[in-house]
C-alpha cells in the first residue's frame, strides 16, 4: 500500500472483513488518544496493529491487490487526521504495511539514449517485487530522450543521489545511452562504492562493456553483454561469456531488450530470493522457453500491407497504462521504421503508468484524432484500459477504425475492458490477461499468447509484448523483417 479506507464507530471496517480471511493467528490492538489541534478543537487518533500471517497473492474484493510474502508479523498503524474538520462517526486513514525486512532500494540512472525497454522492464519488474526504485536522469534534467523517441520523466537526478545508499545498482543499455552513463563521474563514483562494500551491481546491453568494464569492476568476474561488444568486454579483463542472464557473486550481466525481463526477474531473486522472483514472474505471463521463436495464433488471414510509406500507428497511453507494454510495443515499431504516434488520453502529455514510470506522449489525443492510422493499439494495465474505455474519442477511432476494415489490437487488460464492452470482438477470437478472460464472450482462443484475427490482434500481458509486437511488425512488413528485429533484440537466438 498505502491505500485508502473508511470505517464507521461501532462497526467492522469492510475492508478488515476482507482481510480477515489472509490471516492466522492474528492480533488486534486498538487504541484511541484524545487531541487537540492548534486551535485547541477537539479530535481523535486511532491507531491499529494487526500482527500475524498474511497468505499471498491475494486480492481484495475491491480489487486492491495483496503481494505480501508469509511473514511472522506484518504492523498496520493507521493516520488519523484532521481533527475538527472530519465527523467523529466517520473518518478515513491510511494503511501502511511494515514488512518484517527492510524494503530494498534500488537505483536505475537513465540518460539520453538509454535504451527504453532495458530501463522500464527493470523498474517495472523490481517494482512489483516491492523494491523502491529510483529513476535518476545523468543530465541536468529530469527529462530524458531515450532510444526511439521514447520520453522517460526521471525521478530524481543523478547528482542528488551520490549520498544515498543503494541495495542495488542497476544499468540499462543503449547507446549512446550507455557511454552517457559511463561519462557521468556522480554515478561511477557511486557504482565503485557499491562495488567496494559489496552491494549488488548489474548492467545489461552495452552497458556491462561500455561502463561497467571501463569503470574496472568486471576483472575475473564473469560477465555478458551485447554481441556487438565482446570484444571491448574481453578488453576489461572481464570473463566473457554468452549467457542470455550471467550472475558472479554481487554482479549481474545481460545481452540486450530481448533478455532484459529474465535479467529483471534474476535482480529479484538477487534481491528477495527465489520465492519472491517466481511470484513476480508468474503475472508477467514470460515465454517457458527464452530464445525459442515467437508463434502466433492466426485465423481468417487477410493482408495488412499498406501503401503508406512508413505506415503510421497510433498508441494511446494513459494514467495507469502498463509502461513496459506500451514501450515494448512502441520501441518495436519504431525499429521497423513504423511512424508511432504516441498519444495521452489525459489533458496532459505527461502520464503516471501502473508502477510510476512517468512517460511523456508525442502529442494530446485531441490533436492525434486528425489523424488517420493504418493500426490503432492499445497496451493494457488497469487504469490505463479503464481510461481508454471512458475516452469517447478513442472508442469513436476504435469503431471508425473496425468500420473500414482497417487493422486494431490490444493487449493484456485492453481486449476485455475496452474492446469486449464496446462491440469490437463480436465475431471474433482473442485472447487476454489471464484473470480478464472470463469477461470475453468467446473464450476458445485465450489459451494463445498472441492471436491474429482479420483484422484484429490481441496478447496476453507484459511478457508477450515482444511476441504482439514482432506480430505486428510480421503482419505489415514480412516474417523476414520481423525476425531481424527479433535477433536484434536477442529475443531470439
Amino acid at each position: 500500500m498505502p491505500s485508502h479506507f473508511s470505517y464507521q464507530d461501532g462497526k467492522f471496517p469492510n475492508w478488515l472483513t476482507q482481510f480477515a480471511p489472509l490471516l492466522t493467528e492474528a492480533q488486534l490492538h486498538w487504541k484511541r488518544d484524545k487531541l487537540k489541534d492548534q486551535k485547541g478543537n477537539k479530535g481523535s487518533r486511532e491507531e491499529m496493529r494487526i500482527l500475524g500471517h498474511v497468505a499471498s497473492p491475494s486480492f481484495l474484493s475491491n480489487g486492491t491487490a495483496l503481494l505480501f510474502s508469509p511473514s511472522p508479523s506484518l504492523t498496520f498503524t493507521p493516520r488519523f487526521s484532521p481533527l475538527s474538520t472530519v465527523p467523529f462517526r466517520r473518518r478515513s486513514f491510511s494503511i501502511a504495511a511494515e514488512m518484517a525486512s527492510p524494503v530494498k532500494k534500488v537505483l536505475v540512472p537513465i540518460a539520453n539514449g538509454t535504451e527504453p525497454m532495458e530501463a522500464v522492464i527493470t523498474i517495472d519488474v523490481l517494482r512489483r517485487a516491492g523494491a523502491d526504485v529510483t529513476v535518476a536522469s545523468v543530465g541536468k534534467e529530469l527529462r530524458v530522450e531515450a532510444a526511439h523517441g521514447v520520453k522517460i520523466i526521471a525521478d530524481a537526478l543523478v547528482s542528488n543521489c551520490v549520498d544515498n545508499v543503494f541495495d542495488l545498482i542497476a544499468l540499462p543499455g543503449g547507446i549512446p545511452g550507455a557511454a552517457n552513463l559511463r561519462d557521468c563521474k556522480e554515478l561511477e563514483t557511486m557504482v565503485k562504492k557499491q562495488a567496494s562494500e559489496e552491494r549488488p551491481y548489474a548492467a545489461v546491453c552495452a552497458s556491462p562493456a561500455v561502463a561497467l568494464g571501463s569503470w574496472g569492476l568486471l576483472k575475473g568476474l564473469k560477465a555478458t553483454c551485447y554481441p556487438s561488444f565482446m570484444q571491448e568486454l574481453q578488453q576489461s579483463s572481464a570473463i566473457a561469456v554468452e549467457s542470455r542472464v550471467q550472475k558472479d557473486g554481487i554482479t549481474v550481466t545481460s545481452r540486450g531488450p530481448g533478455t532484459t525481463m529474465e535479467f529483471s526477474v534474476a535482480l529479484v531473486e538477487q534481491l528477495y530470493g527465489k520465492e519472491k522472483a517466481n511470484e513476480v514472474s508468474g503475472p508477467l505471463v514470460m515465454r517457458p522457453n527464452h530464445g525459442d521463436e515467437y508463434t502466433i495464433k492466426e485465423l481468417n488471414s487477410i493482408p495488412w500491407e499498406t501503401e503508406d510509406n512508413p505506415p503510421q500507428v497510433l498508441v494511446p497511453i494513459a494514467n495507469g497504462s502498463e509502461e513496459m507494454e506500451a514501450v515494448m510495443i512502441i520501441d518495436i515499431l519504431r525499429r521497423a521504421k513504423v511512424n508511432v504516434v504516441v498519444a495521452s488520453v489525459e489533458e496532459k502529455l505527461e502520464i503516471l503508468a501502473s508502477r510510476k514510470v512517468k512517460l511523456e506522449a508525442d502529442m494530446l489525443l485531441d490533436d492525434a484524432a486528425k489523424l488517420s492510422y493504418h493500426l490503432i493499439v492499445l497496451p493494457g494495465g488497469l487504469g490505463g484500459a479503464q481510461a481508454f474505455s471512458k475516452s469517447e474519442k478513442l472508442v469513436d477511432l476504435l469503431k471508425k477504425q473496425h468500420e473500414s476494415n482497417r487493422p486494431y489490437g490490444a493487449i493484456c487488460a485492453s481486449p476485455a475492458l475496452v474492446l469486449e464492452p464496446h462491440g469490437l470482438l463480436k465475431g471474433k477470437k482473442a485472447t487476454a490477461f489471464p484473470a480478464m478472460c472470463e469477461k470475453l464472450s468467446d473464450q476458445s482462443e485465450v489459451e494463445n499468447r498472441v492471436v491474429v484475427d482479420g483484422n484484429l490482434i490481441t496478447s496476453r500481458g507484459p511478457g508477450t509484448s515482444m511476441e504482439f509486437g514482432l506480430a505486428i511488425v510480421e503482419k505489415i512488413f514480412g516474417c523476414d523483417k520481423a525476425m531481424e528485429i527479433a535477433k536484434a533484440m536477442l529475443f531470439t537466438v
